[in-house]
């Protein structure tokens, strides 16, 4: 039956609308134009759009005598057939984005791996392309003060001066993103699907049997202090060494020693005073050797002026000894040969040397009779002054 506004049922107000809210057509159906039904300016009726679609699917899968099912002629069956085909062609296309590895396989057996890009293989169920994320970097953790809070105690690990600390990791790793392999392997992406089930729970593993082998080889101050980045950098090649010799296809980019701390609170404030302490040791040595690097150069710098000056001045009075002797040794040959010259003459160079910057007064010898004689001292005074 044809759809209607039963919204006035009973009250006759006014004519009955499509389910559309079209109006009512005319008598006749053709709207008066006489262009068939559902041809004017008017949408078609559904109940008329519907009539026509059962039509064509009869004409397309028409019945037998009798109502029996529908016979399906060559061309249905190879027009379906073609579509079929088509649509199980067309699901062989895949995407791969770029920060994906896709890996083709053939009845489950690995194929090949495909780039980023557009691809196609043969559909299931002959083949088949799983995609993997080979630039995203996946975290693993061994959480810190998992005894602590009634969890698997993964970081609890024993030193190499048998204490107990509390270790906290955290692993970086990603897939391989090689497309290559040699001769008789899988390329990394393949074998990470291939080999490995819980790759996260593998890492995990790894990473605490790198970490208690790398913490029972040293003690637990160089594990606290100095040591963390020996730590990670000898766990990070561990558990890389072990995922290479296992062909999984994963690379450990780095691992972070978040936490190395041992498991109670009370004996972790005690390492930790002990770590203050060793600390301010190593601050107030520092201060020393700081003081001595400034002290001692500047003692050594005036040993060797002292020594420099003494070695100058014996350099000095050696050199005046030896002309002093020189000039003896002359002195006497001259007078050896001359003896009355040669004392007249030390004599009379004595005199100078000892006369001449002295302020003389000559007075002769008549001078000096009855009379006492004038002397100018305040001017013989002014000019030794000066």
């Amino acid at each position: 039956m044809p759809w209607q506004d039963n919204s006035g049922k009973g009250g006759g107000r006014g004519p009955v609308r499509g389910p559309w809210g079209q109006p009512p057509k005319p008598p006749g159906g053709d709207g008066g134009n006489g262009r068939g039904p559902g041809r004017g300016g008017e949408p078609p009726d559904l109940d008329e759009l519907l009539k026509a679609s059962r039509q064509r699917l009869k004409r397309a899968f028409p019945r037998g005598p009798g109502g029996k099912p529908p016979e399906l002629n060559r061309q249905t069956v190879m027009i379906a057939a073609a579509g079929v085909g088509l649509l199980w062609a067309l699901s062989g296309f895949y995407q791969v984005a770029a920060s994906e590895l896709g890996v083709v396989t053939t009845f489950g057996k690995f194929t090949q791996v495909t780039g980023p890009g557009l691809h196609w293989h043969v559909p299931v169920p002959f083949q088949n392309a799983r995609k993997e994320q080979v630039t995203v970097i996946q975290e693993t953790l061994i959480p810190h003060g998992a005894a602590q809070r009634g969890e698997r105690s993964a970081g609890l690990m024993l030193t190499g001066d048998k204490n107990i600390v509390d270790v906290g990791l955290k692993v970086q790793w990603r897939i391989k993103a090689d497309t290559t392999a040699p001769d008789g392997q899988m390329p990394p992406v393949a074998q990470f699907i291939f080999m490995i089930d819980d790759p996260a729970n593998l890492v995990r593993a790894l990473a605490e049997a790198a970490t208690r082998e790398v913490v029972g080889r040293n003690e637990l101050d160089f594990v606290q202090t100095d040591g963390r980045a020996v730590v990670m950098e000898e766990t990070r090649v561990l558990m890389q060494e072990a995922l290479d010799a296992q062909h999984v296809g994963i690379e450990v980019v780095s691992v972070n020693l978040d936490k190395a701390d041992p498991p109670t609170e009370e004996v972790n404030q005690a390492f930790l005073d002990v770590i203050a302490a060793a600390q301010d040791r190593e601050q107030f040595i520092n201060r020393a050797r700081e003081y001595a690097n400034k002290v001692v150069p500047e003692a050594r710098g005036q040993a060797q002026k002292i020594l420099e000056d003494a070695r100058a001045y014996q350099a000095q009075v050696t050199a005046d000894a030896r002309g002093q002797a020189s000039r003896f040794d002359a002195i006497l040959t001259e007078y050896q040969k001359a003896p009355e010259v040669t004392r007249q003459r030390m004599y009379l160079e004595t005199a100078e040397r000892v006369l001449g910057p002295m302020n003389k007064i000559i007075i002769e010898k008549e001078a000096g009779s009855g009379v006492v004689p004038y002397l100018p001292l305040n001017e013989l005074n002014k000019k030794g002054a000066q």
